[in-house]
């Protein structure tokens, strides 16, 4: 027999070979599956990589830890709020609610009466084509 180089197969390949040879499937499958999933992690992260080193990345998490710099700020304010709420308050929101409110309930009854006036009169009760109470 000649002596066979022990050939390294891409995770495909494994994939492909593990389903087409059921002894040693489940391994090779299980193999696989996880050298695929290896592959696209290495991939995402050379992307990422690629993504900070080209500097939209960079920006992107200056801009975030900006956001989170100033949350202490936010989140006074928004206490402050909450504890002296503005005098004036706006009643548009309530208005516009009970204008929905309205609204619904009046489509709603026509609706209703559509479906009341759309529906056929029945016909008056006809007499039963077979005896009821048969004669003995």
């Amino acid at each position: 027999m000649p002596a066979r180089a022990d050939v390294r197969l891409a995770p495909r390949q494994r994939l492909t070979r593990g389903l087409k040879y059921t002894a040693v499937g489940p391994v090779d499958i299980t193999r696989g599956v996880l050298g695929i999933g290896a592959d696209t992690a290495q991939a995402t992260a050379a992307e990422l990589r690629r993504r900070y080193e080209s500097g939209k990345l960079q920006r992107q998490l200056a801009a975030a830890a900006e956001a989170v710099a100033a949350l202490p700020e936010t989140i006074q304010e928004a206490v402050q709020e909450v504890v002296s709420p503005p005098k004036k308050r706006r009643r548009r929101p309530l208005l516009i609610a009970a204008v929905a409110v309205t609204v619904l309930g009046g489509g709603a009854a026509a609706f209703s009466i559509v479906r009341r006036r759309s529906r056929p009169q029945e016909p008056p009760t006809l007499a039963p084509s077979v005896e009821v109470a048969p004669k003995p």
